[in-house]
């Protein structure tokens, strides 16, 4: 790529965010990444729900006792929790944030293949969180958010069929934003472009669309069933109907464990982005990587009954999801030796997306270790239905996958906005998100192990140290979540101004001015390199004319 030029006083005035500047420009643009900063707000505004209704859970556990509100409320109150965190944050953020903004640049295109569809898929995004929180404010709903047969089925004090409705509209957003990306990486490839000339960080993308496309229909169905059983009795799942509750299980987990790597896939493309621009080298087994992400989309269609094992499945069904299960751990494992590889002997600059990448590739690897423990048999037995699970899941999708969203934000936000931020209060940030994060998790691996079951609001006083602990951590967690959104705010106005490429990083995205004008390029790009080649960084990566001088 050319050599980085100097950094300029003011922004360009020529960029997407001044290309019209009123509600309507913004409620109807086609821009993909304009449509990215939609998402930004609205996923960002549910996690902060979430987040809160996580701080009463917290406050709860502080004392054995379940003083502070009753049970009824306290089902609806982690309900509230899961289902907002999974279906309308950690879900949709990565793909529809930085997948949105990232993809049409990564790979020379003007905008994604479809933009009213991908304005559509906004749209029924907020639809279908809206549907949820009226069902949350009119009474909740108590199911947890794997809304379980028959409590979700039987009971009728609860908003089961209104919170399923809204994760099934939410649901069409996936699906068409899956269905966009794939088609727009297919065919939208500047010249030269080839598919191992892409970044890991489109590979991955695209095996998370995979998941979109063929899971999110099974989940979708499944709930509009949960919905029809309730209101007209039809038998899918009550036995006492000729149903079977067995299958509602099948069908749900069926898509929500590949919904784990929905949510963590995008974060190991971000990832393969910051350590090989921060190590300043190629990553190491770039092949291996990109068709271990393709892995990671297969396998996880083949080990959604390792959520059963106490359901009285077959010996036999157990032990081969069992094996299923330890397998796919193989791919997610050769991503991490080579960012390891990556690093060795490489000239590692400790920025902050950096130091947010260290800590993803901990809370990921403690994860993915105690995982493979839940996925031996006697193990499991032992384990189901305890902390162990809450703070297995919570190490892998929020200290994994917030860790990774965090190290992508901060790494694209000068090309995002312009601007950079502080890189001292992003360094402790990231620190405090990292500590804050093992205080609150690591008790609930001890907790559950130990016997105490998920999902209660009152437990023996025996409990109460490590509640207390993992209550004090969340305290230091939302301190690590409050700062970035303090400097990030700051920067937008006070930031110094970043130019095209601060961190003379290679990709495509850093050939353009920061932020991008609405058409990306100005000429098509031609691409002449493999990705990552920091042994030419200072050499154009691409053939084209007004879009290098641009850069």
């Amino acid at each position: 790529m050319a050599t980085t030029p100097a950094i300029a006083s003011v922004l360009p005035e020529n960029n997407y965010l001044n290309n019209g500047f009123g509600l309507k420009s913004w409620l109807l643009t086609q821009d993909h990444k304009r449509i990215a900063i939609l998402y930004m707000l609205s996923t960002s505004f549910f996690f902060v729900i979430g987040g809160l209704a996580a701080a009463l859970i917290r406050l709860e556990l502080l004392t054995p006792a379940g003083d502070l509100m009753a049970s009824d409320t306290y089902n609806k109150l982690f309900s509230i929790h899961g289902i907002i965190m999974v279906f309308f944050f950690l879900v949709p953020v990565a793909p529809a944030v930085l997948g949105n903004f990232l993809i049409p640049l990564m790979i020379g295109a003007r905008d994604v293949a479809f933009p009213k569809i991908n304005l559509l898929s906004w749209y029924l995004f907020m639809i279908g969180g809206t549907i949820e929180l009226c069902s949350m404010v009119t009474g909740g709903v108590d199911t947890g958010w794997t809304f379980t047969t028959p409590l979700s089925t039987h009971y009728l004090n609860s908003n089961v069929v209104s919170a399923a409705m809204g994760i099934f509209v939410a649901g069409f957003s996936s699906i068409l934003t899956g269905v966009n990306f794939i088609v727009t990486i297919h065919r939208m490839r500047a010249p030269g472009m080839t598919w191992f000339r892409l970044p890991l960080f489109v590979w991955s993308y695209y095996a998370t669309s995979i998941i979109f496309v063929l899971g999110t229909p099974v989940v979708a169905i499944t709930l509009v069933l949960v919905a029809l059983e309730r209101l007209f009795a039809i038998g899918v799942f009550d036995p006492t109907l000729g149903g079977d509750p067995l299958l509602f299980q099948h069908l749900f987990w069926f898509y929500s464990h590949p919904a784990v790597y929905i949510m963590i896939l995008p974060g190991m493309g971000i990832i393969s982005e910051v350590i090989s621009c921060f190590s300043r080298k190629r990553v190491f087994g770039y092949t291996a990587v990109a068709f271990s992400s393709v892995a990671i989309a297969i396998f996880s269609f083949f080990v959604w009954a390792h959520h059963m094992f106490i359901m009285g499945i077959s010996n036999y069904s157990a032990l081969m999801f069992s094996l299923m299960s330890m397998l796919v751990a193989i791919p997610s494992a050769i991503k991490v030796f080579n960012w390891s590889a990556t690093m060795y002997k490489g000239s590692i600059i400790f920025t902050t997306p950096m130091i947010y990448t260290f800590g993803f590739i901990g809370l990921f690897t403690m994860g993915g270790m105690t995982g493979v423990m839940l996925a031996s048999l006697g193990m499991d037995i032992h384990l189901t239905e305890t902390y162990f699970i809450v703070a297995h899941f919570h190490y892998v999708m929020v200290g994994g996958m917030i860790s990774a969203y965090m190290a992508g934000l901060h790494f694209w936000w000068p090309k995002i906005t312009g601007r950079m931020y502080s890189e001292s209060l992003g360094k402790l940030a990231a620190a405090t998100l990292f500590i804050g994060f093992n205080l609150t998790f690591f008790p609930q691996f001890i907790l559950g192990y130990l016997g105490m079951p998920r999902r209660y609001h009152s437990y023996p006083p025996d409990f109460q140290v490590l509640n207390a602990l993992s209550t004090a951590g969340a305290s230091v967690l939302a301190i690590g979540y409050l700062l970035p959104a303090v400097y990030l705010l700051w920067s937008l106005k006070y930031g110094a101004v970043a130019g095209n490429n601060p961190w003379r990083a290679s990709g495509l995205e850093w050939t353009v001015q920061s932020p991008p004008v609405t058409e990306n390029f100005v000429e098509t790009p031609v691409v002449t390199r493999e990705a990552y080649d920091y042994a030419n960084i200072d050499n154009p990566v691409v053939v084209t004319g007004e879009s290098i001088a641009a850069s």
